[in-house]
């Protein structure tokens, strides 16, 4: 019985956003109700399950969501994405620009939103492609691939950061980063593969824009300003994962775990970034913090709802029906893994929203994690990345990103679906053989 409720709600989600066009937002909490009330929980206690699902998701993740956005922000009007994209076309570009631009998307695309890096860099797609003489549809594909590889797997775009909360390994940032780096290696070299082989001979709706180059900016940062904001978080939270795993001694582990604390590492970034604007930084600096905050407010209030919706699967009896229904059936992990792919897929296609298919799918496996015996940060990490691959599974119709590729390129629909949709159905399932293989490899 419960699992036709729990199937109901999540039909109730997907319907109340795609053809009634309710917000998700209510749609979580109408089903999180619907799931208590028809699973017998205590009505006097279903509200503050809601409310403290929602805050305790909030208070493992919720800053860390708005800095990284304000991270981004920082990288689009500063200019550091342009230079950073700059410096990888001047270094390899001219050779082989379709991977040039699938490396820069992988790069912008770890702390900034996908359709906001596509918009930042779509004018360097038309001068790359005029300059390197390759079309323009083949380097557009090539930097949405690049830009999709990373989104899904790396911290601190709010999908894997809101999965990583429900996942209960917050603490373990550092190698959620390291292991969605190396997962998304083969989606990587996958688009620059791809687009070359299937979208050199797009037919492109172009406009007679002009294109302007860099000098649209007064003055770009240097290169070790504006690859700063992206690496610095990075670079700390590794070492802070390093210094825990090597055994530092105490007290430079204690400072490490502090500095690289997914908190404290973006605030450094965001400090620095004061360098970043020659003129009037702190009013910038302010202008940035906006943007970013009005960026996440939607996201936020989404992750919220999501741990509402999983903190309530909590208290009924799903938990014990899957475990069951798992060790009956001998699971292994790689069958889980893939349990837990078909489930983000499924949200993904089916509602649009990357972000939305992991935090739902997260908090949909959280109960049952000890049950199933993933209980190491390892483990929760290779899950995490089976999430979300599943959640690449595929950019269609009704996902913004899809339109952002398409129409900031003037890809025809009809073509879209041939290339940026297979495309991501791809990357999926290269992410999940990765994911796989390092399960295999480390178990």
């Amino acid at each position: 019985m419960i699992l036709l409720i729990v199937l109901l709600a999540i039909a109730f989600i997907v319907l109340s956003s795609t053809v009634f066009k309710i917000h998700p937002l209510a749609g979580l909490l109408i089903a999180a109700l619907f799931v208590g009330i028809s699973a017998g929980l205590p009505i006097d206690k279903l509200a503050e399950t809601i409310g403290k699902g929602f805050g305790d998701l909030m208070t493992k993740i919720g800053l860390m969501v708005i800095l990284g956005c304000v991270i981004g922000a920082i990288l689009d009007k500063s200019g550091a994405a342009i230079k950073v994209a700059d410096l990888i076309i001047d270094s390899f570009g001219k050779k082989y620009p379709t991977f040039a631009m699938s490396v820069i998307g992988a790069l912008v695309g770890i702390p900034v939103f996908c359709d906001s890096g596509f918009i930042i860099l779509s004018k360097l797609n038309k001068i790359v492609a005029q300059k390197s003489k390759v079309p323009l549809g083949t380097i557009a594909i090539g930097l949405s691939g690049g830009l999709f590889a990373t989104h899904t797997l790396v911290p601190p775009t709010p999908g894997p950061l809101s999965a990583a909360g429900s996942l209960n390994i917050s603490d373990s940032i550092g190698l959620v980063i390291i292991v969605g780096l190396v997962v998304s290696i083969p989606s990587l070299f996958l688009s620059t593969w791809f687009a070359n082989k299937f979208a050199n001979k797009l037919i492109l709706i172009t406009d007679d824009e002009e294109i302007v180059e860099s000098s649209e900016y007064k003055k770009l940062p240097s290169a070790w300003l504006a690859f700063m904001p992206i690496l610095l978080p990075i670079i700390l939270i590794s070492l802070a994962s390093f210094a825990k795993i090597l055994e530092f001694p105490e007290q430079i582990t204690t400072w490490l775990s502090f500095i690289g604390s997914p908190l404290i590492s973006f605030l450094l970034a965001i400090f620095l970034s004061f360098f970043l604007f020659p003129e009037k930084p702190a009013e910038r600096l302010l202008e940035c913090f906006k943007s970013g905050i009005n960026h996440c407010g939607t996201t936020l209030v989404l992750v919220g709802a999501g741990g509402a919706f999983g903190a309530v699967l909590k208290e009924t009896s799903l938990k014990q029906m899957m475990t069951e229904w798992l060790m009956n059936n001998q699971s292994s992990g790689l069958l889980f893994l893939l349990f837990a792919l078909l489930i983000a897929a499924f949200f993904k296609t089916a509602q649009g929203s990357t972000t939305s298919a992991m935090v739902l799918t997260s908090s949909l496996l959280a109960p049952i994690l000890i049950s199933v015996g993933f209980v190491k940060p390892f483990e929760l990490t290779l899950l995490l990345m089976a999430i979300g691959s599943g959640a690449m599974v595929v950019s269609h119709a009704n996902d913004a990103w899809f339109w952002v590729v398409s129409q900031f390129t003037g890809i025809s629909q009809k073509d879209a679906f041939k290339t940026h949709t297979l495309l991501t159905g791809l990357q999926g399932v290269a992410s999940f053989v990765m994911v796989c293989l390092l399960y295999i490899i480390f178990n």
